[in-house]
């Protein structure tokens, strides 16, 4: 009977262990990332916070870069909300430095995020380099930091963005928006600044880039249905149509007309002429 007793006594501090371990075993909950499908571009520490920056790329890249930033409090490990955030980016060349196009930078719908984006119309390279010069404001308190990034070239060596002086002798920067280009109609967006100063570069608006996207290697053919790029005053961007007919290589070529319609830079393709000197270029 004694051993029966004990017996019991062994399975209940055993269910008693049991429940203790499960009550306390169960993982604790981890904080989603509302950025977990973007690449950590850069990240750095100062001030006591991680400054994060996100995108869909995998670094920094020469062309249109759209970015997103996250502020982490070291000391709670929170990320920060209702934070101002404002940059500048600044290249450093073996005789001169300058900045480039940038937009500011707003909140988004998940409010410890906030996006921007930066065109950088050079890459580094050994001699030449590029800082990020950043700015917050959060709790009463403003922060600054300054921290050295690589900007790469595009690793197709297609060219998405330019950099000319136009028929009015002013400098121009003109950018396409990152495009996953079909066999069909696809959208086609681009950004356009100038360069007042080495370190302002305002946007440019009510302009026309005017589009002829043909593939050399197929006898410079054309495409039908294209749209020229209109500049959209809610959005900010030029947008238009871009009609591709079959996967390959395509030189889009450019012309830009400013407001009364002169031509600014680029030419028309002909059979003397088979490109413009203002393009982007793609392939897929």
């Amino acid at each position: 009977m004694k051993n029966i007793k004990s017996i019991f006594a062994l399975l209940a501090l055993s269910l008693g262990i049991a429940s203790c371990s499960n009550g306390t075993d169960d993982p604790l909950p981890v904080a989603d990332n509302p950025l977990e499908e973007f690449n950590l571009t850069g990240s750095f520490e100062a001030n006591g916070h991680a400054l994060e920056i996100y995108s869909e790329q995998e670094g920094f890249t020469m062309g249109y870069n759209e970015l997103f930033i996250r502020i982490k409090d070291l000391s709670t490990e929170d990320y920060v909300s209702d934070a101002t955030i404002h940059w500048n980016p600044v290249m450093h060349m073996t005789d001169k430095v300058h900045s480039c196009p940038r937009s500011e930078i707003s909140t988004t719908g998940e409010d410890t995020v906030y996006k921007g984006f930066i065109v950088f119309q050079m890459a580094s390279n050994d001699d030449e380099y590029w800082e990020l010069n950043l700015e917050y404001s959060f709790g009463g308190t403003t922060y600054t930091t300054t921290e050295q990034i690589t900007v790469n070239a595009p690793s197709n060596g297609k060219r998405t963005v330019n950099v000319f002086t136009g028929t009015d002798d002013v400098k121009y920067v003109l950018a396409m928006m990152p495009l996953t280009p079909e066999v069909t109609v696809n959208d086609l967006s681009a950004v356009l600044f100038k360069m007042e100063t080495m370190m302002n570069f305002p946007a440019v608006v009510d302009y026309t880039v005017a589009i002829d996207p043909r593939m050399p290697s197929m006898g410079n053919h054309s495409s039908p249905n294209n749209e020229d790029l209109l500049f959209d005053a809610d959005t900010g961007i030029y947008s238009g149509k871009l009609s591709l007919t079959m996967t390959g290589y395509w030189k889009i070529n450019l012309k830009l007309l400013n407001d009364q319609g002169d031509i600014l830079k680029g030419e028309d393709v002909t059979e003397e002429n088979e490109g413009s000197s203002l393009f982007f270029e793609i392939e897929f």
